[in-house]
């Protein structure tokens, strides 16, 4: 295809999408009246319509039609979602809004939230404050009081092991937790993520802190604007810094050990393979919450977000499992079923005087690649099978045309910059 024809498509894909947006807000959008920040046994009868009012209904969401593929059965999920990344367009949902314990994957609205405040080569000494009040039994990547971490480090343990210490220690940056979480909440209601309630950076239980499918959605479309975000979210492995300490010689050195993605469907399992097309971004899990997980995937140019919330089924790595039969049915029902809503852009992007600025452009802090930033392997680096034997490459997603969705400097980009992609077939 030649150059100006496919500028003309991409043209047209951004005024379709536009067109779509308007017509999924012409309604008028209701949040639920004054919710309750706990989470509810069984789904509200009132929930928040952001999005569109079928959103706010109990029960499973999608338009079937002739052509449109049946939901895959055996869902147990107390809550999902499958949208659009890109167009925004939400194409089938469960209990959408349906206020849950987020567990981890409120890590994705820390991230959009404190990421782009800190450049990546920035180096921070830990001290015993930092680490004050991390729950007992978290997720941690090993911080150690007294050594010295980059910022890429600390974003490194965020991401791939969940590291609540390396939240503790960010936020220590950031004027503190209670400073964060107050940040943390704006910065959601500015994203329209009127379901959120935050009193933990780290997503760890604590009384009162909520979001649901819908939120955390949103969470993970603002966050993967940022090429850092995208970078991080998508890393298989990586060498974190160890304990320094003497040698035989007693001279002083530091190693490092390799820290690996939690998020099964990225780097794999004795039971799931890793997902065609995986990119990020974010999984959870506590006693609260049961296990949490908000995938993006790319197939065939499409760009497609998955959340699911707590599955009933206790089955090993049951979230990653029903997260790839959404994933698998939003890709061949795309284009093919009429949305139910959609995700809506940040209060901001109406403001016509706004201007775009790192957080849109996605440049955060700088570039993961700084300093230590060759230490982490991102997908790319995964060897691909096919299953018959021979080996797959990695399809890296380039492009960058922004599309403008609204009057605004929200931009969307149509052909997201994701991180290469492997093809992994066993």
């Amino acid at each position: 295809m030649s150059a100006p024809k496919k500028t003309a498509r991409r043209t047209l894909l951004v005024v379709s999408a536009t067109l779509t947006s308007a017509a999924l807000t012409a309604a008028p959008v209701l949040a639920a009246p004054s919710p309750s920040t706990s989470p509810s046994a069984t789904p509200p009868a009132t929930m928040s319509t952001v999005g569109g009012t079928r959103l706010g209904q109990a029960g499973t969401q999608v338009n079937l039609a002739s052509g449109v593929p049946v939901l895959p059965k055996n869902l147990t999920s107390r809550s999902w979602i499958v949208s659009d990344a890109e167009s925004g367009q939400v194409l089938a949902a469960h209990n959408a809004h349906w206020r849950l314990a987020p567990a981890s994957t409120l890590k994705m609205l820390f991230a959009d939230t404190v990421l782009p405040k800190f450049p990546s080569t920035t180096e921070h000494k830990v001290v015993p404050s930092d680490l004050a009040g991390v729950g007992a039994g978290s997720s941690m990547v090993g911080i150690k009081e007294g050594e010295t971490y980059t910022v890429h480090d600390l974003w490194l343990g965020v991401f791939l092991r969940s590291g609540n210490d390396a939240v503790h220690v960010l936020s220590a940056m950031n004027d503190g937790v209670k400073n964060t979480v107050a940040e943390m909440n704006e910065h959601a209601e500015e994203l329209q993520a009127l379901d959120t309630h935050v009193v933990s950076p780290d997503g760890y239980d604590a009384e009162g802190q909520v979001s649901s499918a819908y939120d955390l959605t949103l969470f993970a479309r603002s966050g993967l604007q940022k090429k850092d975000f995208r970078e991080y979210c998508s890393t298989v492995t990586a060498k974190f810094p160890g304990e320094t300490k003497k040698n035989k010689k007693g001279k002083k050195v530091r190693g490092s050990f390799e820290i690996q993605n939690t998020n099964r469907l990225l780097s794999g399992d004795s039971d799931i393979d890793v997902y065609q097309g995986i990119a990020g971004v974010k999984n959870g899990n506590t006693t609260n919450a049961g296990a949490t997980f908000t995938g993006v995937a790319e197939r065939n140019g499409k760009v497609l977000l998955v959340t699911v919330m707590n599955p009933e089924k206790n089955e090993h790595n049951e979230v990653y499992k029903e997260t790839a039969k959404l994933f698998d049915w939003g890709f061949k029902a795309a284009g093919k079923v009429e949305p139910v809503g959609e995700l809506v852009l940040p209060k901001s992007a109406a403001q016509p005087s706004a201007q775009p600025g790192a957080t849109a452009s996605g440049e955060a802090g700088g570039a993961v690649g700084g300093s230590g930033g060759s230490s982490a392997k991102p997908v790319a680096s995964a060897t691909a099978s096919s299953g018959t034997g021979g080996m797959g490459i990695a399809l890296a997603i380039t492009g960058g045309v922004l599309a403008l969705l609204a009057a605004g400097a929200y931009l969307v980009n149509r052909r997201w910059p994701l991180p290469d992609l492997v093809r992994r077939r066993r």
